[in-house]
């Protein structure tokens, strides 16, 4: 299944998306597509027998703004340097594990909402990343198997980046990680059913129309499983949390100088297999 959430910010209502691109209403069946029915077996079921019998309402899309496909996101966990070509592209060396850091929820806006430059940039920066949505309540998850079963869903993330606050102003990375809508999320959430193999997925992010990241997932240090079982260890993920799994080569601050970072007036349109597509528009932050 692809669910999402459509409508104004604050006011999202839980809608379906068929294979023929018919937008379902499921306002009838679901309060809303978050962590409480993500954990729900039997109401995903629900949901499934109504979508076979069709007998959900059709919304018109036309015009409708797409919001972030989860509803309060407990945490956010992020893995840094996963791929093999972006550790070689700036320079780092293999890391040992998975390299850990968090964003706060509200960093999250919807696909194709407004991604602000913060005051002062100079290096805000893209990253596409397979993003994966816990469905049940995860603690030192033994096997690959038992983290692919906790996996709700996936879906596209942007952890746009600020590249001078998270490296050049000390401390940890947070400070050039949590910048007003810094992960843009969705449009879909798609269940794993529709995903068999997450390490099979073409990842494409362009700026301004020029192709600037292009890989798959089989190129991560740490496949899915492996980081979803590893963060297990180190704090609970409940229904709800999100897990971006790190990006691939191609960002700006990979690039020799000048390097391209965004600015003001930016597109950024990125797509992952089977996951569906985003596009921002860069403006200034107020």
């Amino acid at each position: 299944m692809k669910l999402l959430r459509v409508g104004p910010v604050g006011a999202e209502r839980p809608a379906l998306l068929e294979d023929d691109g018919t937008l379902r209403d499921l306002t009838t069946l679901v309060d809303d597509i978050d962590g409480k029915l993500l954990a729900d077996r039997s109401a995903l079921e629900r949901v499934r027998a109504a979508v076979g019998a069709r007998i959900l309402p059709v919304l018109d899309s036309a015009g409708l703004r797409v919001g972030p496909p989860v509803a309060r996101i407990g945490k956010i966990v992020c893995v840094g340097l996963n791929y093999h070509g972006h550790a070689a592209e700036i320079g780092a060396p293999v890391p040992a594990e998975p390299v850990l850091f968090l964003k706060a929820p509200d960093t999250v806006v919807g696909p194709h909402d407004t991604v602000l430059v913060p005051r002062g940039s100079e290096k805000t920066d893209w990253e596409i990343e397979l993003a994966v949505v816990i469905g049940r309540t995860s603690r030192h998850l033994e096997t690959d198997a038992d983290a692919l079963a906790a996996i709700a869903g996936y879906a596209v993330a942007n952890d746009v980046s600020e590249r001078e606050f998270q490296l050049e102003r000390g401390g940890q990375w947070d400070k050039g990680k949590n910048c007003e809508t810094f992960n843009p999320l969705g449009p879909w959430l798609v269940t794993p059913d529709e995903i068999p193999d997450p390490q099979a997925l073409h990842l494409r992010l362009w700026v301004n129309g020029a192709l600037r990241q292009n890989a798959v997932t089989a190129d991560q240090i740490f496949p899915v499983a492996q980081v979803v079982r590893y963060v297990s260890r180190f704090m609970t993920l409940y229904p709800g949390d999100v897990v971006n799994t790190g990006t691939p080569a191609g960002v700006a601050d990979g690039h020799p100088d000048p390097k391209p970072y965004l600015r003001a007036g930016d597109v950024v349109e990125l797509e992952i297999t089977g996951l569906g597509r985003q596009r921002q528009t860069l403006k200034p932050a107020a």
